[in-house]
């Protein structure tokens, strides 16, 4: 294996619950049941919504302080996000997500017919791939994070998709359509997941939310709020045991140590729980109860 110093790719499957992932994702369970792979349940921030929980997960600030209080708040980011901290360091950095993602941290409003693509080394996002339409397809996604990993090189390549998030909420979190969405986007990671082991990445999977089997997702619910965690790379996680569900919180600092940064103070880990261990599938039996 080659080893790369400090370099991250974090994929976020938009939607996605923690009993879907550990059922359906049979791929990602055979890296776990294979030890090369560990799977974390998160406990996501309140409200379960997209554009908040897209804050949370990198900035490590609750809505409280963070005011990305609801999906109808566009405007950038008022806090020190995963981005810009590695920019900062002089780390390079991308993104193939939503284009609710370049509101965050690149510019606001979207415009889809200048910011669907964007190159600038002076902004958080150095090198973006921003879609617009929920049903664009997760494997063009994949294609486009791809394009950038490998035109750019960036330290920090984030990954966000949206098709689980879009089956949830026209069919329910628990229809055969949602069902199949996580089975496909399982079949793209079993492609480019050989790849970044392969090369030295660490790599980490998760999700913003969950979904209910009504369709919906924002409350306060198992299946909203328990989204799965799966790591790769040495000294990723500590082994300290906790059997309450990983804080969502935790998730920016995590980044952050995985790419040789310092946390933004606003990161702090004080008060949290340590992380929980690896849980085999054999143990996850009991789904989430709605």
């Amino acid at each position: 294996m080659t080893e790369i110093t400090n370099k991250l790719i974090v994929v976020v499957l938009d939607g996605l619950r923690y009993d879907a992932a550990r059922k359906y994702m049979g791929y990602m369970e055979h890296l776990v049941e294979q030890g090369i792979l560990s799977c974390y349940k998160v406990q996501s921030e309140l409200p379960s919504l997209s554009r908040p929980l897209y804050e949370v997960l990198l900035t490590g600030t609750p809505v409280a302080k963070n005011g990305i209080t609801a999906n109808h708040i566009v405007r950038l980011s008022h806090e020190q996000s995963v981005f810009h901290l590695a920019v900062a360091a002089n780390l390079r950095t991308a993104a193939a997500a939503y284009h609710w993602v370049s509101e965050l941290y690149s510019s606001a409003p979207f415009n889809p017919f200048t910011d669907r693509h964007q190159h600038n080394v002076t902004k958080p996002i150095q090198h973006g791939s921003f879609y617009f339409e929920d049903q664009y397809p997760d494997s063009h996604v994949f294609a486009d994070a791809e394009y950038l990993r490998q035109a750019f090189d960036p330290h920090f390549l984030y990954i966000h998709s949206m098709n689980i998030d879009d089956a949830g909420h026209h069919y329910g979190g628990e229809s055969k359509e949602y069902e199949y969405s996580v089975r496909k986007v399982d079949g793209l990671l079993a492609t480019v997941l050989p790849l970044w082991m392969e090369q030295g990445y660490k790599i980490l999977v998760t999700a913003d939310h969950g979904m209910t089997l009504s369709g919906y997702h924002g409350g306060v619910t198992p299946a909203e709020r328990h989204v799965p965690l799966y790591t790769f790379g040495d000294g990723v996680l500590s082994p300290e045991k906790e059997v309450q569900a990983l804080p969502q919180l935790r998730l920016a600092p995590l980044m952050c140590h995985c790419l040789g940064l310092e946390p933004a103070a606003a990161m702090s880990k004080e008060g949290l729980p340590p992380f929980v261990p690896a849980v085999s599938r054999q143990e996850e039996d009991e789904a989430v109860q709605l």
